[in-house]
């Protein structure tokens, strides 16, 4: 989340992802940093013990999603 605030106010687009366990820390940390309107990605919890195929639909997912936000759409 950070580096990805960081990053947009640098004048990089950036994207931060986040899976579901952590959307609240996600919302507190752009408030924090004085970016309450940065959007982020939200995928299922957990990925440490998903299987291959479920960490590619979560990744692709997550791209299709990135994408919308950073061409705003």
């Amino acid at each position: 989340m950070h580096d990805a605030v960081i990053g947009e106010r640098l004048g990089l687009p950036s994207v931060s992802v986040m899976t579901t366990q952590f959307i609240s820390a996600a919302e507190l940390m752009s408030r924090v940093l004085g970016a309450e309107d940065h959007r982020f990605v939200v995928i299922e919890h957990p990925i440490s013990s998903a299987s291959n195929e479920t960490l590619g639909d979560r990744a692709r997912q997550a791209a299709a999603e990135s994408a919308a936000i950073l061409t705003g759409v």
